[in-house]
């Protein structure tokens, strides 16, 4: 077992998480209002699924959930993003922490072109200030083997990130995440470019990381939320004197939001009557 001391650089998670609580979560672009304003619960160490058509706003809520949204030109965000208590947008709040406190996975595999497989999981800890090799070795390895790749990996660590399948290279990005000890992790679709096996790979690794991670996923495959989430929030798009804009229509137990939604819109789009 890997024990050793985590560095002052480095970010532990907490003991006792809370969640993730959105109060009135509104991001525009420049003057452009694109959801309506979000407020839910995300429980922690629990897979919470995110769905709904092209174009609701589930991925500009998910990139809001670590500040990422703020990085494209004219963006911004009112409302509040609470982290175990604690306001993610608050002034004196650094968002590179917030970062690292809340990982993100895209949809596209994305390891680092020039890099080695070792040096892709490592990247996140020498850009905080880690140089300690044995601490770094332990935690490439810790990483990996969280990541369900270890095995497949081991011998080859100095060999590119890019030399391995999409879908190894998806659980690289994942275990890159990792490296950093996130409260949180972020998954902007990860499976949607990967064939069945690597997706059943990816769905079993975000079953088994919840132990010790909070996990939202945005998906557009709702068989996907069914397997693997405890809880779905279903966005749909509202049509306004404005604009178009997402909303979120029903958020529940996913057994619940499948089987008996509340809303009729819900019921409409979980039925398959209207996309």
């Amino acid at each position: 077992m890997l024990t050793a001391p985590m560095p002052v650089a480095a970010v532990p998670s907490l003991t006792a998480p809370e969640g993730l609580v959105l109060n009135n979560l509104t991001p525009y672009y420049g003057t452009r209002q694109v959801v309506q304003p979000v407020t839910m619960t995300i429980e922690p160490h629990k897979i919470t699924a995110i769905i709904g058509p092209s174009g609701c706003g589930k991925s500009t809520i998910l990139r809001c959930l670590n500040r990422m949204h703020e990085t494209i030109p004219g963006a911004r965000v009112e409302g509040d993003v609470l982290l175990d208590g604690e306001s993610l947008y608050a002034p004196d709040m650094d968002p590179t922490l917030v970062r690292r406190r809340v990982g993100m996975v895209f949809q596209q595999p994305n390891p680092l072109r020039v890099m080695s497989i070792y040096d892709n999981v490592a990247i996140g800890l020498r850009l905080v200030g880690v140089k300690d090799r044995g601490y770094l070795d332990q935690i490439v390895e810790q990483s990996l083997r969280q990541a369900v790749l270890w095995d497949e990996v081991k011998d080859k660590l100095q060999h590119a990130g890019l030399a391995l399948s999409g879908g190894q290279q998806q659980r690289l990005c994942i275990a890159r995440a990792l490296a950093v000890s996130p409260e949180a992790l972020l998954l902007d679709e990860p499976a949607s470019a990967l064939d069945p096996i690597s997706t059943f790979k990816i769905e079993e690794l975000l079953v088994e990381l919840q132990n010790t991670y909070t996990i939202i996923i945005v998906t557009h495959n709702m068989q996907q939320a069914a397997r693997i989430a405890e809880k779905t929030a279903l966005f749909l798009v509202e049509r306004t004197p404005e604009g178009i804009v997402g909303q979120l229509v029903e958020y529940d137990e996913t057994h619940e939001l499948f089987t008996n939604p509340r809303n009729p819109r819900a019921e409409a789009y979980i039925t398959g009557r209207f996309g």
